[in-house]
Order: C-alpha cells, then sequence, then structure tokens
C-alpha cells in the first residue's frame, strides 16, 4: 500500500494487531505471575486475620504454636510483599514494557524459571516462617536459605526488562518504562547490600539498623512505588483515550523520587543512637518528596480532568485512581511523619502500621489490581464473568483499607501520646487499643471477602469463563 493510500482506520487496525500480537507472547509467563501473586495473596490474607484476632483475642488458635501472633505476622508479610507485590510488579513490568517498546516477548522459558524460583523462596519463606525459622527483622524475616531464590529471579527479570528495551521497535521513552527501568536497577541492589549486610557479612552496631530502615523504606519507594506510579501512567491514558498531561512535569516527579526518596528512610530511627546528621538529613529527603508527589498528582489529576464521570462504569480507571489518590495522600503523611515532634507521638505505635497499609494496599495493591481488570482480559481473550463480584471486590477493598486506616490511626496516635505520659498504666493502654484492634480485624475480614471475589473472577476467567472480547470491556454498570 503506498503511503498516501494509509488511513487512519489502517493505522488503528494495524497498532491493534500488533498490540494483539505483543499479547499473545505474553501470555503464559504474564499469567504465572499474575496467578502465582493472587494466591499468596490469599495465603497472606488468612495470615493476617490470624494475626489480627489475636491482638483482641489473644487465646484465638491457642495451642499452635506454628499461628502465634510473631510467626503468623512475619509470614503474612512476606507472603503479601514478597509474595503478592513483587510477583505482580514484575509480571506487570514484563507486560507493560513489551507494550511500551512494541516488541514480542522475548526468552520466556527464563521467565518461567523467574516465577518458579519465586515461589519457590516465598514458599519457603513462609513455611519456614511458621515452623520457627524467622529471622525477626523487619521486612527481612525469611530465613537464611531464602534469598538466593529472590536476588537469581530477580535478577533474571531485570535482565530480561534491559534486553527487551535494547530490542525496542518505539523510538520514543514513555515515563512507564523510565519508572520500570529504574525498579528493576533499583531493586536488586537494595535487597542485595542489605541481605549481605545483616546476614552473609554482617555490620556491627547500630549499622545494622540503619541498612534495615534504608532497605524497608526503599523496598516501598524504589520498588513497589516506581512500578505502581508508572502503571498509573500507563493506564489512566488509556482508559480515557488521551495522552497524559505533561510529559515534563512526569519527568519532573521521577528525577525528583530517585534524588530524594532514598534518603527519607532513617526518620524511622529519629531520637535513636544514629548520627544526629543522619536523621536530619533524612526527614530533609522526606520533605522535599512533597515535589515529586504533587508532580504525579498534578499530572494524574489534569489528565483525568472531564473524565472522572468514567469511574462510574470502569473497574480498572476506579481501582486505578483509588489507588492514585492513596498515592498522594500516604506520601504526604509520610513526609510529615518525618518531623522529630510528630515521630516522638507515633513513633512504635500502631499509627505507623496504619500509615505502611496505606502505602502498600491503599496505593500500591489498588493500583495493581486496576491492572489485572484491564490486563487480563487482552491476555486471555475474555471479558470478566461478574460485575458484581467486580463491586463486591471494590468496596470491600475500599471500604477495608480506609476502616483499617482510620481506626488504626486514631488509636495509634493515642497511644502514642498515652505512652509518652509516664502516669499512664501500661494496661490503660492496651485496653484503649483494643476496640482499633477489633476495627483491624472487620476492615481485614472485609478485604479478604473482596480478595475472594477477586480470586474467584480470575479462576473464572483463566478457565474460559466470560464472553469472548468482542462487545468491549466489562463495566460496573452499562454505559448510558
Amino acid at each position: 500500500m503506498a503511503p498516501s493510500d494509509v488511513t487512519p482506520e489502517f493505522d488503528r487496525e494495524r497498532a491493534a494487531a500488533e498490540r494483539a500480537g505483543i499479547d499473545a507472547s505474553c501470555r503464559g509467563p504474564v499469567l504465572y505471575f499474575a496467578a502465582s501473586a493472587a494466591v499468596w495473596l490469599l495465603v497472606g490474607s488468612a495470615l493476617a486475620l490470624v494475626a489480627s484476632v489475636k491482638l483482641h483475642t489473644p487465646y484465638f488458635l491457642t495451642g499452635i504454636p506454628e499461628l502465634s501472633f510473631g510467626r503468623a505476622r512475619m509470614a503474612h508479610l512476606q507472603a503479601v510483599s514478597i509474595g503478592w507485590t513483587s510477583m505482580v510488579t514484575m509480571g506487570a513490568c514484563v507486560w507493560m514494557m513489551c507494550r511500551l517498546c512494541r516488541t514480542e516477548l522475548i526468552y520466556p522459558k527464563l521467565l518461567y524459571v523467574s516465577g518458579t524460583l519465586w515461589n519457590v523462596g516465598t514458599l519457603l519463606a513462609v513455611c519456614g516462617i511458621l515452623l520457627g525459622g524467622g529471622q525477626s527483622v523487619e521486612w527481612l524475616d525469611a530465613p537464611a536459605y531464602c534469598p538466593p531464590f529472590f536476588i537469581a529471579g530477580l535478577g533474571i527479570v531485570s535482565a530480561w526488562v534491559a534486553a527487551t528495551f535494547r530490542r525496542r521497535r518505539e523510538p520514543h521513552l514513555y515515563v512507564t518504562q523510565w519508572y520500570i527501568l529504574a525498579a528493576v536497577f533499583w531493586f536488586p541492589w537494595l535487597y542485595t547490600v542489605a541481605v549481605f549486610m545483616i546476614y552473609w557479612s554482617p555490620a556491627t552496631g547500630v549499622v545494622q539498623p540503619i541498612v534495615n530502615w534504608w532497605f524497608n523504606h526503599n523496598f516501598l519507594g524504589l520498588w513497589l512505588t516506581p512500578v505502581a506510579v508508572g502503571t498509573a501512567y500507563y493506564l489512566i491514558p488509556k482508559i480515557i483515550g488521551r495522552p497524559i498531561h505533561s510529559y515534563y512535569l512526569s519527568i519532573t516527579g521521577f528525577w525528583a523520587l530517585a534524588l530524594f526518596y532514598s534518603w527519607a528512610g532513617m526518620h524511622h530511627l529519629i531520637g535513636g543512637p544514629i548520627p544526629a546528621w543522619l536523621s536530619t538529613a533524612s526527614t530533609v529527603g522526606s520533605m522535599m518528596m512533597f515535589i515529586p508527589v504533587i508532580a504525579v498528582g498534578i499530572n494524574h489529576h489534569m489528565t483525568m480532568r472531564n473524565h472522572f464521570h468514567r469511574l462510574k462504569y470502569s473497574p480498572a480507571l476506579r481501582f486505578t485512581v483509588f489507588g492514585a489518590i492513596a498515592y498522594t495522600w500516604v506520601s504526604f503523611q509520610g513526609s510529615i511523619e518525618s518531623l522529630k515532634d510528630f515521630s516522638e507521638v507515633a513513633h512504635f505505635t500502631h499509627y505507623t502500621v496504619a500509615h505502611a497499609h496505606l502505602g502498600a494496599y491503599g496505593f500500591v495493591s489498588m493500583i495493581y489490581f486496576g491492572l489485572y481488570y484491564y490486563m487480563i482480559p487482552r491476555l486471555t481473550g475474555r471479558e470478566w464473568a461478574s460485575s458484581g463480584l467486580i463491586r463486591v471486590h471494590f468496596w470491600c477493598a475500599a471500604v477495608g483499607i480506609t476502616i483499617y486506616f482510620v481506626g488504626l490511626s486514631i488509636g495509634g496516635w493515642w497511644q502514642g501520646r498515652m505512652m509518652n505520659n509516664p502516669d499512664v498504666p501500661w494496661g490503660n493502654i492496651v485496653t484503649y487499643l483494643k476496640p482499633h484492634f477489633l476495627s483491624r480485624t472487620i476492615a481485614g475480614t472485609l478485604m479478604t471477602i473482596g480478595h475472594v471475589a477477586f480470586a474467584a473472577l480470575l479462576v473464572m476467567n483463566l478457565a474460559g469463563w466470560g464472553r469472548k472480547r468482542t462487545g468491549g470491556p466489562t463495566y460496573f454498570v452499562e454505559k448510558q
């Protein structure tokens, strides 16, 4: 066909055929990562409920040491952070990088090996902790024999992303690619250095908690956050059919995140035996995080302007926008928490627990749920079998994390105030917190119901239930 004969309709058809070919090439490995992540989400949810109930009913499941609060809580953290969020992050990297590079999947067998290594490592971590082999180092609780599986699995994905990027057919770099490339470079370095300095060649004294919190904070900020923010940058324009508001603003947000976030973790050690300059630099870095957060918030809002009515219909958009709003809120809150006067109250309380869950669940997980609802039908060729179950998932997840965050934020703040008052007996603090612990269990139950609905939808889709993708996406309600 001569260039003059190429029509916009032909270009659209050719682009659609190219995307379909890319999705077909990605189908097996990406679904493997996605399905594995969903399994670990269910496992983590069950362990979280056990741990939550034990806070207000300590004799629940008494006599089973494998389900004591300490073990259940550590195993829950590994299941959801390493199993759920990390596996869906890697699946997101694979699919979006292929889409944005306009290249079909390369070396699929390597990705199966990576996913299997990660699953084996996560299984060993969860079972090892439940059997008493936990390391009792926050976010690095897995037994010593687990890290090699994670390092090998992650190394394969990182090398694969780099190889795919080199083979790209699209010369323009979209902001999502910046975030993905940075994340797959940052996280292997973060994880390997942390394991090396805490376990393999342990640093001495106060250096260990410094390394621990450097890793903990950057696990969310330089691994989950870049890919989740990049996912929002990909999904919102795709769903509403308009370009991102400002490419330059998005790059400003990326470089500000890269420059400032890595300093933020030390504010969790304010008041501890660390050099004063280190905690001060961390506070400064935390406050500077207003720059990337405001940049991302403005970009997302301005992109959505005049399109908010679509939230009534689109499940993927509703989950994604909820997560984007939570990102703005939790990031502002994190910066304020770094201030010394605020930290003196909020430290070592359930306020910090609420903050962490708003970030890891309200922001990261909600955006990834939106990715599932957009991505999976394009991989399987079938739409979701039940819009009703999607509504159950959204409202249980949204209401659940809201109750969780509000209940523990209020309870944790007053817990901190009472802990700082030497005239308040410790038993009074425990009694005061019991209703807030109950709200945590109610919230966790709602979220778990949502996860069961989500898993049921995924199983039905993978089993071939639901109509073929010929009549448009599955909506909450029919578009008027």
